[in-house]
């Protein structure tokens, strides 16, 4: 049976996820000032464990006054811990530094003499802040569990109903779902909430939310808004905020570790493998915090790229306000992370055309900021994979800057873009004609569906294995299918980040199956939507594999929903394609009139489809061509519904037309006859409907109640 780690982790329940941190602005150099907190409770800080635990017994014995007190109480016990806990681990950081081994016999007593003042600072610091023992705040993973999915925010909306109290019940509610969003009925709940209450969107209150991320998605609305200077503002808020909460995720790391080969407590490790041992647990902890900012609360995966698209954002929207030097730097900054990406390199030496005389382009480095951090990031990374190799752990360095999310805009700054012969290839040196189809050229069969309208064959469309069909999909599943691509699209996706792959006048947004399933199970989009997609898809393949009389089974290469979008101001006096002409699994020759079967094409496709979801704008016909991709042989207008598929092969050269006006969606599908290039985020979606559907035979067959009650 195939193991599929992303759908096993899908599938379960959210109880893995790290706990949401807090941190304010700090501007780099100081340390910042903290929040203010509530006034803490007099005495000895209260466990938030035992805290909660009164409040579940008092929700559930009907004394909602006492479970609002203390299930609020265990919040602010569990803010004022862990806020104790950062404090005193910067605090003790900076009061007793870890001094370099001296010289001579006891070399290393300088060493284990700082070790030892720092843990009896962050033990004396703790107790006499906490009012008692550190030890009476250990929790089980239980509690921690709860915290983490904000469970007692669930107990609260119930509780402050019970009392009245919608204003706090709706905040309460809100503060759940943003870390569940998969919870049907808290969604229910909140909107009915709003009809009773009169209150709209944007007075809900998150009072769990991270201040990074809302002043980063600030900054994204005002970006594309196209108010430069306050997008500049708020994600350099964004990153001074980014920063403070790195500090705090690293501190807690510094906290108790689960030893995953032993029993803690039956360790018996010498001295200098215990403190190894335990010392990677805290850096691999350290390291992952990247990963732990960038992921929202209730959501499996972070956003991807998540870091560098500051810079991304900040060196674009400095040139527009005219700030070449920051722009610069912030190039630059980017580059840390994607040195090999042409976009930025070409805003690069737009940028130092731009600066005065009296500038030198190389006196302008990275951000500092960004440069300490990489440099320090790159070294743990060393550390852990020295130690890995001389330990004997096993350590895989994830891909914390995943470079396919892009800005949601041109990369390039429009006067730095050199567009002609972007998608040339280069021709072989080792020429070859393609090999011949080794099957029998048949159509013609049955399209198994009703209501499918057959429009042309092959010779109607003056080709080779051709055919054009309508009525694939019904009006609503388009609309249906239209409104989901708005919720699963990411910029760049599936052309490797390139926010305009084959043409800087449009823009490319694209989602895969598997994507979706997911967007579906997290609740970002409905699940229903999600596995339309999933079924379309194969539909598709079903009709491909019948039409053309297929001996033996077609299977899925590539599944991709992609729109592309004009982008207004660029469309005047366009003579490009919105994809240039191409053949799926060969690498077109014009000018020999041939087309190369070898790599890096695509060599295993043997059949390809596009399905159309919308007709509501211009241009984006979709066309075939002879082998010297001028002469064309059929043009067909895409519209809700309708289908074109051919053979993959040289035989049918084709591209698309210039989209100049609004928004073309389609779903585009790759299909082989060989099993060895299935693709592989297919057969994960078919693990999860399967899944999906047993779950749902089982619900029925028990007559259970899919809706959580709690």
């Amino acid at each position: 049976m195939r193991e599929s780690t992303w759908v096993s982790l899908l599938l379960l329940p959210l109880l893995l996820l790290p706990a949401p941190l807090w941190g304010g602005p700090q501007d780099g150099r100081r340390e910042p000032e903290p929040e203010p907190e509530p006034e803490p409770e007099r005495g000895p800080l209260q466990p938030y464990d035992l805290l909660y635990a009164s409040g579940v017994a008092a929700y559930y014995s009907g004394d909602y006054e006492r479970a609002v007190r203390d299930l609020e109480a265990s919040l602010r016990s569990h803010r004022r811990l862990r806020d104790i806990r950062t404090r005193c681990a910067r605090h003790c950081a900076a009061r007793r530094p870890l001094a370099p081994p001296g010289a001579g016999p006891g070399a290393e007593l300088p060493f284990f003499r700082a070790l030892l003042e720092r843990a009896r600072c962050s033990r004396s610091c703790q107790s006499q802040r906490l009012g008692g023992p550190a030890s009476r705040h250990r929790v089980s993973e239980d509690v921690r569990s709860d915290f983490q999915r904000r469970v007692p925010y669930n107990y609260l909306q119930r509780a402050y109903i019970k009392l009245n109290q919608l204003d706090k019940a709706m905040e309460a509610a809100h503060t759940f779902f943003m870390a569940n969003p998969e919870h049907m009925e808290m969604q229910q709940s909140i909107e009915d909430y709003k009809v009773t209450a009169g209150m709209e969107a944007f007075q809900l209150v998150d009072r769990e939310a991270r201040p990074h991320l809302e002043s980063y998605h600030a900054g994204v609305k005002h970006y594309e808004a196209d108010d430069f200077e306050a997008a500049i503002k708020y994600f350099e808020q964004a990153l001074r905020e980014y920063f403070n909460e790195d500090m705090e995720c690293r501190a807690l790391c510094e906290g108790p570790q689960r030893f995953e080969e032993y029993e803690y407590l039956g360790y018996k490790g010498g001295l200098y493998e215990a403190i190894a041992d335990h010392y990677m647990q805290v850096l691999v902890c350290q390291h992952e915090c990247v990963r732990e900012l960038a992921t929202r609360p209730g959501r499996l995966s972070p956003i991807e790229n998540f870091l560098p698209l500051h810079y991304d954002y900040l060196q674009f929207a400095y040139y527009r306000v005219g700030e070449y030097v920051k722009a610069l730097e912030c190039a630059k900054a980017y580059l840390m992370f994607h040195p090999d990406d042409k976009d930025v390199l070409d805003n690069v030496d737009y940028y130092e055309s731009l600066l005065d005389d009296s500038i030198d382009p190389e006196s302008i480095e990275a951000r500092e900021d960004m440069t300490a951090f990489v440099n320090r990031h790159n070294h743990e990374s060393e550390l852990i994979k020295s130690a890995a190799e001389g330990l004997g752990f096993l350590y895989s360095e994830p891909n914390y800057w995943i470079s396919y999310g892009g800005r949601q805009d041109e990369n390039r700054v429009p006067s730095g873009v050199n567009v002609e012969g972007a998608e040339v290839h280069g021709l072989s040196l080792r020429k070859k004609s393609p090999p011949k189809i080794g099957r029998d050229l048949r159509e013609g069969g049955p399209l198994l569906y009703e209501n499918i309208t057959f429009v042309y064959n092959s010779e109607q469309l003056n080709g080779t294995q051709r055919v054009l069909l309508d009525n694939v999909l019904s009006e609503e599943q388009c609309r249906e299918l239209h409104s989901v691509a708005s919720g699963i699209m990411l910029v760049g996706d599936g052309y490797r980040g390139k926010t305009s792959p084959h043409t800087p006048n449009e823009k490319f947004e694209g989602a895969t199956v598997l994507k979706a399933l997911k967007f579906g199970y997290e609740g970002r989009v409905p699940l229903k939507s999600a596995r339309l997609f999933y079924d379309v898809s194969e539909k598709a393949r079903k009709i491909v594999e019948s039409y053309f009389m297929l001996n033996s089974t077609l299977y899925f290469s590539y599944t991709h929903m992609v729109c592309r979008t004009a982008l207004s101001g660029q469309q005047d006096r366009r003579n490009d394609l919105s994809h240039p002409i191409h053949a799926d699994n060969c690498l077109l020759d014009p000018e020999a009139n041939e087309c190369w079967k070898e790599p890096p094409a695509y060599t295993f496709r043997d059949y390809s489809a596009l399905l159309y979801m919308n007709d509501d704008f211009e241009g984006g016909e979709f066309i075939f061509t002879e082998m010297d991709a001028k002469t064309v042989t059929a043009s067909i207008k895409p519209k809700c519904g309708r289908m074109i598929s051919f053979s993959s092969g040289g035989e049918n050269p084709h591209g698309v037309k210039a989209v100049t006006k609004g928004q073309r969606c389609a779903v585009a599908l790759w299909f082989t006859l060989d099993p060895l290039y299935r693709e592989l985020e297919r057969i994960q979606a078919d693990e999860v409907i399967a899944i999906l559907d047993q779950e749902q035979r089982g619900k029925h067959g028990l007559n259970i109640n899919p809706r959580d009650e709690l």
